[in-house]
């Protein structure tokens, strides 16, 4: 993603992720060297962080610091292991604490959104945060959500996220009324599982903003081709496998189409600040990529503009209840 001017503070966790720190390094030090006006806050032991240091000159090093943690969140910890003093724990701190303007991570995705949640706290109306990716289609990026925060939705949160994702497809990617579909196995109603037979009604009745519109249901290839949504809503568990599939299949072709990159990282929506999480297996490509989308989600004040789009539209009192949230 190309830089954008402004300043934009990024707390990095160095210790998430299946090859961290290594990749992570790796990964910050790229950003750095390919956004002048971007600083780190480097999450975790200082003898990891003095590797990145190092390798900068003094201009560069001049835009770092460290914040000394050891303790991190295992790829198979229970997400409530966020709770306790670790990396990503910290990192979300510095942004509540005003030290830092977003937070990147790559460790797990359970314990990141639980973190979040917890020290930055939920945006009126929204019980379940959703993480979000922008899939490079045919005909322009296709925003797909829920990529991992909630598994197991019931049809009002998927109304929800309806509405932040058209909000995110406006605000980000600066796409004129989006239209927002529902992922399922087939274009006509009535079509898929208990949910999605559930959901279509509330989508299409739940009010959208930035002049989106709801244009029912939607198939997978309506993802690569873009041509018929420009977002596309689905449980998280779906999402993931999804997305998955779709960064599988670019590795098989050779790389993503021509005019977009490969969705290597995803934005968290519904909590009070910018959040970015890159997955497990990322290497130092997909880390830098993680960096740049923070802060041009910073730069553009994306969460707090989505925020207060949302908080336009009326919200459902009594959301569903038996959500189940993603694992790690």
């Amino acid at each position: 993603m190309p830089s954008e001017p402004g300043t934009a503070r990024i707390a990095v966790d160095l210790l998430g992720g299946d090859d961290a720190p290594a990749v992570v390094v790796d990964g910050a030090l790229r950003a750095l060297r390919a956004d002048p006006d971007l600083h780190l806050l480097l999450v975790g032991p200082t003898e990891v962080a003095d590797g990145l240091t190092g390798a900068l000159d003094p201009a560069q090093r001049a835009r770092v610091t460290v914040r000394p943690v050891r303790a991190a969140v295992g790829m198979a910890d229970h997400p409530t292991a966020a709770r306790g003093d670790s990396t990503v724990r910290t990192a979300v701190q510095a942004v509540h604490d005003g030290l830092a303007d977003a937070v990147v991570s790559a460790g797990s995705t359970g314990a990141t959104v639980t973190a979040a949640a917890l020290g930055l706290g939920r945006w009126t109306g929204v019980r379940r945060p959703a993480l979000v990716a922008t899939i490079p289609a045919v005909e322009g990026p296709v925003v797909l959500l829920d990529v991992g925060g909630t598994l197991e939705p019931g049809p009002a949160t998927l109304a929800r996220h309806a509405v932040l994702g058209a909000a995110y497809a406006a605000v980000a990617h600066a796409v004129h009324a989006p239209r927002v579909g529902l992922l399922s196995v087939g274009h006509e109603a009535g079509k898929g599982d208990r949910l999605r037979r559930s959901a279509d009604p509330a989508l299409a009745a739940v009010p959208l903003p930035c002049g989106a519109r709801y244009v029912g249901l939607v198939e997978g290839y309506d993802i690569s081709l873009g041509a018929r949504a420009d977002v596309v809503v689905t449980d998280g568990f779906t999402g993931n496998v999804l997305l998955k599939a779709i960064e599988g299949a670019y590795a098989m072709a050779g790389g993503p189409p021509a005019n977009g990159g490969a969705p290597r990282a995803a934005a968290l929506l519904g909590v009070a600040g910018t959040v970015v999480v890159c997955h497990g297996a990322a290497g130092p490509d997909d880390v830098a990529s993680g960096i740049a989308l923070a802060a041009h989600l910073w730069r553009r004040d994306a969460a707090g503009t989505v925020r207060a789009l949302l908080a336009e539209i009326p919200h459902e009192p009594a959301p569903d209840r038996n959500d189940t949230e993603v694992a790690p």
